[in-house]
């Protein structure tokens, strides 16, 4: 009948408004005075744009070019960060894990359509099997999502802190929220006491055979609750983002505790 109805899910896909973000100094806006010029046009022409869609502020002359305002930026992360929703072991979950028990339902021409959480491998053919976006962990949102954080960090300081994980108690600015992201991402890769890799699952050849067990592949997307990776494994590609996450943590790790 014409109608637009919008889809209430709880997925990575509403976090990407986040990485629209970027910090401009003021020396730099000084040396581009027709950006400027048509900047404060757009604010003060445009407020029905500019306050809903672009958001600037100044502070320690810089400027936040962002769309989420501080306090919105706030109440997203704190979906973001709860461990029962995007925030898995090992990074941001594609689909909130709200919708396990809370599948979203819609019924469009007398067939009813429904959202899962879908952790792992695809349980239904639709979109070819893919299941990138119900559940599991990809690496191409996670690290824009990273490298967003560490941006806002820069504008915000250390004025900006959130509970992470939510509900856990532990305050965090932004840079140590990243960290944490990238320390649970470079966890499906790194070994555990027993000297298995998440990314492997169960296969003990990667843990126990000599001739195997350095042999880490990067799989096309990772388990939502395991790690363990999953799709195409004999291709690098996106996953190589991984690299930069490990590096995070051996600096971490190489710090004086």
């Amino acid at each position: 009948d014409g109608r637009v109805i919008p889809l209430y899910t709880r997925s990575v896909v509403g976090l990407l408004p986040l990485i629209t973000a970027e910090i401009l100094e003021e020396e730099t806006i000084t040396k581009l005075p027709g950006f400027y010029k048509r900047l404060q046009w757009f604010v003060k022409h445009r407020p029905d744009l500019a306050q809903n869609i672009s958001h600037c502020e100044a502070r320690q002359n810089r400027r936040l070019l962002a769309i989420p305002s501080r306090a919105r930026l706030e109440r997203v992360l704190k979906y973001m960060l709860d461990e029962n929703e995007l925030l898995s072991p090992y990074g941001l979950r594609s689909l909130s894990k709200f919708h396990q028990n809370n599948p979203y339902v819609i019924n469009a021409g007398g067939v009813e359509h429904r959202v899962d959480y879908d952790p792992g491998e695809a349980t239904t053919g639709l979109f070819g099997g893919n299941s990138n976006w119900r559940g599991p962990i990809w690496f191409p949102i996670n690290f824009l999502i990273l490298e967003a954080l560490e941006r806002y960090h820069h504008f915000y300081g250390d004025s900006f802190q959130v509970e992470c994980p939510t509900g856990s108690g532990r305050m965090m600015n932004l840079r140590q929220v990243a960290l944490e992201l990238s320390s649970r991402l470079a966890s499906i890769f790194l070994t555990d006491a027993s000297g298995r890799r998440p990314c492997h699952g169960g296969d003990s050849r990667f843990a126990n055979d000599p001739y195997w067990r350095d042999l880490v592949l990067f799989h096309e997307y990772f388990h939502g609750e395991t790690g363990q990776g999953l799709g195409a494994s004999h291709q690098t590609g996106w996953t190589a983002l991984a690299i930069g996450c490990i590096a995070d943590v051996a600096r971490l790790r190489s710090k004086p505790s």
